[in-house]
């Protein structure tokens, strides 16, 4: 697919989606208790069939991270994910983010799922993504938990200064945690003004002019010559779901805004860049050698910034 570069046209990013419903999302999880999901009109299985039809048009492969929970209630959504040559990975069980959750806890979930994914697909789980990317200063024990259970990559950091997530300090770009041979995949983010800002996707994808994304992915892919990694979700192409009420304005607006926009500003994305599976473009590289950083050296100043 021809994209905007030219002497870059080599370069191919990394497409992902977070497959969970509206009802899951951590904003609402004080709103929403996980015993009443199944009380709520469930959509994400006509919203990812959606971008299923999109990347089939725009010739798009890419990564799907999919709930365990997703995965059982709609497992013929999960066949037909991998059947049209996309990735499937792990998103966790039930949307719990990792300062909630116990080591044994976090085992499980992570074990089950992977467990479920292979059963209904009948292909080997690579990846992990961590709920609300909740793999940060305080929770880097996942990395080795991961390695344990059989994954071989995590796309569970954002290296930015955010109120819910993110270790400013950490790589921005692919590299081994430790020594535990895990690799771990950030977000893509733009230094700029000894700062990083946010160039991935989700609600800044949605709430930003389309353009300053696009100036951001090309300025990585062009200046950086890395990949960048893009994430959204299923919900985020649904201007029709129920509205949650009692949400405080701010969650109402992170999750809300723009949702009729986020089509066609994700159309223009397709069009304009190159994407495919985060395992064909990090994993299948064999001449690409990722660095090793210690991260507990990084918790104290990351805490602190």
């Amino acid at each position: 697919m021809t994209g905007v570069f030219t002497e870059d046209a080599g370069i191919i990013n990394a497409m992902t989606v977070d497959v969970e419903d509206y009802f899951q999302v951590s904003a609402f999880e004080k709103h929403i208790p996980r015993g009443d999901w199944q009380r709520w009109p469930q959509r994400v299985e006509r919203n990812t069939k959606v971008i299923l039809e999109l990347f089939e048009r725009n010739k798009v492969k890419g990564t799907f991270f999919v709930l365990g929970w997703v995965a059982e209630h709609f497992p013929a959504l999960i066949r037909a994910i991998a059947e049209s040559g996309h990735e499937v990975a792990s998103h966790g069980y039930g949307h719990e983010r990792l300062v909630n959750l116990t080591h044994a806890q976090f085992r499980e979930g992570i074990r089950c799922t992977k467990r479920l994914l292979e059963d209904i697909t009948g292909r080997e789980v690579l990846g992990y993504r961590a709920p609300s990317y909740s793999i940060g200063p305080d929770t880097l024990w996942a990395h080795e938990e991961l390695r344990m259970a059989g994954y071989r990559y995590s796309s569970s950091i954002v290296p930015i200064r955010h109120d819910l997530y993110g270790m400013p300090q950490a790589p921005r770009f692919a590299f081994f945690p430790d020594q535990v041979g895990l690799l771990e995949i950030p977000v893509t983010t733009v230094a700029l003004l000894g700062r990083n800002w946010p160039c991935g996707g989700g609600g800044f994808f949605r709430l930003l002019p389309y353009l300053l994304f696009r100036k951001g992915l090309r300025y990585v892919n062009r200046h950086d010559k890395r990949p960048g990694v893009f994430y959204f979700h299923p919900w985020e192409l649904d201007p029709g779901q129920p509205r949650v009420p009692d949400v405080p304005f701010r969650d109402r607006v992170r999750h809300y805004l723009n949702l009729n926009r986020m089509a066609t500003k994700l159309g223009a994305l397709l069009r304009d860049f190159r994407f495919d599976r985060m395992d064909r473009i990090f994993l299948e590289k064999a001449d690409q050698h990722y660095p090793v950083v210690v991260l507990e050296n990084l918790k104290f100043s990351a805490r602190e910034a």
